[in-house]
């Protein structure tokens, strides 16, 4: 079994995967949709994903304000979990996600992809950052 990170976004989820020993993260996809609403074919492409990599549980990133509020982005994202937990009849876990873009940013910076290219990466860095700092321990939510 797998576990699989989640960065939701008003167009795009980033999507990473564990390893089978549940130890190391890896950058997967993004899904893109047109509008923020427009959920179906992105459920039904994380449903597909769950299946092929026979995922038990999902991490989904919580951005929480930096004083550890919640957001309008966090309360939206908390309703993208309940429609997952519907659909899906796994386990969906909130990971604090506070920096993650910052520090997918970095490491782009640091592989040297220009600015103009971080668009397609980025999200399914931050997922995987999401992921990875839930399978160290980090405090989940």
């Amino acid at each position: 079994m797998r576990v699989m990170g989640l960065d939701y976004g008003e167009q795009t989820v980033g999507v990473a995967i564990s390893d089978a020993t549940m130890t190391l993260a890896t950058p997967l996809e993004i899904i893109r949709r047109d509008r923020e609403n427009a959920l179906r074919e992105t459920l039904r492409r994380i449903e597909e994903l769950c299946r092929i990599h026979e995922v038990s549980t999902i991490v989904l990133g919580l951005p929480l304000h930096l004083d550890g509020g919640m957001s309008d982005r966090a309360e939206k994202t908390l309703a993208f979990r309940d429609k997952l937990t519907a659909r899906l009849q796994i386990p969906v876990t909130m990971q604090d996600e506070r920096l993650t873009s910052v520090e997918a940013e970095e490491r782009l910076r640091e592989e040297g992809i220009p600015k103009k290219d971080w668009k397609k990466d980025i999200d399914r860095i931050a997922a995987a950052i999401i992921l990875q700092d839930y399978l160290n321990g980090k405090t989940d939510l």
